[in-house]
């Protein structure tokens, strides 16, 4: 029975479990005292799973440029906190440009090849996660944050536990064998839940904002979770890491949360545009 059910989760629970309520201890504390220690924390698990990705594609032959998309990933997340959106984005633009220099030591076979995942990689972390400091730049920040990080939360426990208890049919078995539609159900029973309660309580929006936050924080998190498995199964491995205990490495963390941060930010944009 114990191993049935250690096939089914794919995880050790109890490790799991622990790592996890460290982490949102850590971010808790960092968030209600000096906020900008979030973005530390931020920068960290981004740094982090950008080795991660770099080791991946390296295992394929591909040479990802870390140098520039480390330093233009690191000025996009700090100007996006303390100088806003324009900032960012353009030094993601400088680094792009940065970039093309970059690869040109390095001959021209495979440059497109390596340019390419450069800009990719570039978009996927530092990019999808300059919308957290975003948010939290906020008078209120601390309080977007929160809603972001505890409906990214909702959507995971929700959908580990309904596959667990319920699943059957595969969402997509040639992706991620073990997400299920019963999972996807519970991800979404527990966001909208989520929403529907922390949007109101946190920001004094409407019962129905927080429902349609929570549903799209759902949807977000399960594309960014799909997406990550297929470029595992993609780069033909099964963790981008052992860093944290019970879940992998730190981009199998947080995948999920990339692609929830850009979604959050535009609703949370749009429902709530003045701080309160």
């Amino acid at each position: 029975m114990s191993e049935r059910k250690a096939i089914r989760t794919g995880r050790n629970l109890p490790v799991a479990v622990a790592v996890s309520v460290a982490l949102g201890g850590i971010a808790l504390l960092t968030l209600f005292t000096l906020k900008a220690t979030f973005l530390g924390l931020v920068a960290v698990a981004v740094g982090v799973a950008l080795w991660e990705l770099s080791r991946a594609f390296a295992a394929r032959g591909i040479a990802l440029p870390l140098a520039p998309i480390a330093a233009g990933g690191a000025a996009m997340l700090a100007l996006a906190y303390w100088s806003g959106e324009q900032a960012a984005l353009a030094a993601f633009a400088v680094t792009v440009v940065a970039l093309l220099g970059w690869r040109l030591h390095g001959g021209t076979a495979g440059y497109v090849r390596d340019l390419t995942a450069g800009v990719f990689t570039l978009a996927y972390l530092p990019f999808l996660a300059i919308f957290v400091p975003l948010m939290l730049a906020r008078p209120d920040g601390s309080r977007r944050t929160l809603i972001f990080v505890a409906l990214a939360v909702c959507s995971d426990v929700g959908g580990y536990f309904a596959g667990i208890l319920l699943g059957k049919h595969p969402m997509a078995p040639g992706i991620s064998p073990k997400k299920t539609w019963e999972g996807f159900a519970g991800s979404l029973l527990i966001g909208v839940a989520g929403g529907a309660i922390l949007l109101p309580t946190l920001l004094r929006g409407h019962v129905w904002q927080g429902i349609i936050l929570g549903a799209a924080a759902v949807a977000a998190a399960t594309l960014g979770d799909l997406a990550e498995s297929m470029i595992k199964r993609d780069l033909e491995i099964k963790d981008m890491g052992s860093v944290l205990p019970g879940h992998g490495g730190v981009l199998d963390r947080i995948d999920s949360m990339l692609v929830v941060a850009p979604a959050v930010w535009l609703l949370l944009t749009v429902f709530i545009p003045h701080s309160r």
